[in-house]
């Protein structure tokens, strides 16, 4: 998987000379340091204060989660790419052109979820065309006249429910969404969004860790303590792209079962270890998969595509060159 490593296992995370070792059930397992960005620890992984200081030094992030597959915190060495003037500029754009960004936000997560409904109208599901003229007819006029951010909020909210709704027509009947529920997550379906939106969450605070922005101000989500929300603004307009095209084809291709991949109790649903490795798969084959750039005249992978958005609002906040998030149809 590249610069992405995935520790499933509990075990203990050391420094040993210039490298990384993974040590459980009383065996070592190597990690090169060279070629490591990110390290994802899905279970109780014991560190040390040695091993941060080596991990900040060669600036790897480190993500944690819960036995459970939640998010619990990430590892953020930081310092490198500090800016005192952008981070002014970030705080004066929130003050005076939040709505301009947030519509932006909210307009690109629209025109996504059209093109992946589009595709299975084309496809023969003709159900979904009530949302695709919806789409085209009344919720873009909705963002447009949005005149604060609780409205454009809840203009958001309902371009999700009816994409939602529309699982039905093209999912197997035992995925299907009734509501979405996050905490915790109450079918298989909500638990699969659940994990693909926190993966997709994580790397975009990953991205706009390679860059000068603040992951604290963001335009569309309230700036709060305890969470990156600037990552939540930057990632909603992949996840048509990443997590749901994800999901349709594991799911579709029958590659994630319900009876084998998932942990269901009295009151929640998880993926299992043996699910949530299936994903974790299928996920870094998506954010590594390549598209032609239209701008650049070359192949990018949607890792890529994320820092890109993360350059086009620092182009919008020095310069306000308009901000245009990621869009499936134009491939920039």
């Amino acid at each position: 998987m590249g610069s992405t490593r995935y520790i499933m296992s509990m075990g203990e995370l050391n420094r040993k000379d210039n490298s990384l070792c993974f040590r459980k059930n009383g065996k070592n397992v190597y990690i090169p340091i060279e070629n490591t960005k990110e390290i994802y620890c899905m279970n109780e992984v014991s560190i040390n204060t040695k091993l941060l200081d080596f991990l900040a030094q060669n600036h790897v992030i480190v993500h944690y989660f819960n036995y459970y597959g939640g998010y619990s915190g990430t590892f953020y060495p930081r310092d490198h790419y500090l800016s005192g003037r952008l981070l002014v500029k970030q705080v004066e754009t929130f003050q005076n052109r939040r709505m301009e960004i947030a519509k932006a936000i909210v307009r690109g997560i629209g025109e996504n979820i059209y093109e992946i409904l589009y595709h299975y109208y084309k496809h023969n599901k003709k159900e979904v065309k009530e949302t695709i003229d919806w789409i085209k007819n009344v919720f873009f006029d909705q963002v447009e006249n949005a005149a604060g951010i609780k409205e454009l909020l809840a203009v958001e909210g309902e371009v999700w429910m009816k994409f939602y709704n529309d699982f039905q027509y093209f999912l197997p009947e035992d995925f299907v969404m009734n509501k979405r529920v996050k905490r915790p997550p109450d079918n298989p379906m909500n638990a699969l969004v659940s994990f693909g939106n926190t993966l997709l969450y994580t790397k975009t605070i990953s991205a706009i860790s390679q860059t000068h922005l603040d992951a604290r101000i963001s335009f569309l989500h309230e700036p709060s303590e305890g969470r990156f929300s600037l990552s939540l603004d930057l990632s909603e307009v992949f996840k048509p792209a990443i997590v749901f095209r994800t999901i349709f084809d594991l799911v579709n291709n029958r590659k994630l079962q319900v009876t084998k991949h998932f942990d269901r109790r009295v009151n929640y649903c998880l993926l299992n270890e043996e699910g949530r490795k299936i994903f974790i798969e299928a996920f870094e084959a998506r954010m590594e998969s390549v598209f032609a750039h239209p701008k650049l005249k070359r192949k990018v992978s949607y890792r890529t595509a994320l820092k890109l958005d993360c350059y086009k609002l620092i182009k919008n906040i020095l310069e306000e060159k308009p901000f245009i998030p990621f869009s499936l149809k134009e491939g920039c």
